[in-house]
């Protein structure tokens, strides 16, 4: 949460990374301990996104296996239960990515609208 009370998925840097992809799929990966809880946002992500008849493509995995798939995502999500591993993220991708965690009331109430558009924010 910032300090003015918003809540917003801080990420510094790669606001450039998706401009000039018009007509690719945007990929966000989520990532929690075990993938299960992930799993449930990563559903009401992808209803709110067919619902606005937009193209994304959004998975969840456990944190053990996303840093082997890093590289295929455009957006890397971590839950709030491991945010202490954003620093590690952060250093695997190189700046290459933006790495955020998903603020823990949006994760509470599965807020897939408002972390849709907290992603798009993001990448300008």
């Amino acid at each position: 949460m910032s300090r003015s009370g918003d809540r917003h998925l801080a990420v510094v840097g790669c606001k450039d990374r998706y401009a000039g992809r018009k007509g690719q799929i945007m990929k966000i990966m989520l990532c929690c301990n075990a993938g299960m809880s992930t799993s449930l946002l990563v559903q009401k992500m992808q209803k709110e996104v067919a619902a606005r008849g937009e193209e994304v493509a959004i998975e969840a995995r456990p944190m053990n296996e996303a840093m082997d798939h890093i590289n295929e995502a455009d957006v890397i999500l971590l839950g709030p239960q491991i945010g202490y591993a954003k620093g590690d993220f952060e250093k695997a991708v190189e700046g290459r990515i933006p790495v955020a965690v998903i603020p823990m009331v949006d994760y509470g109430r599965m807020d897939a609208a408002k972390i849709l558009d907290d992603v798009k924010k993001m990448l300008g």
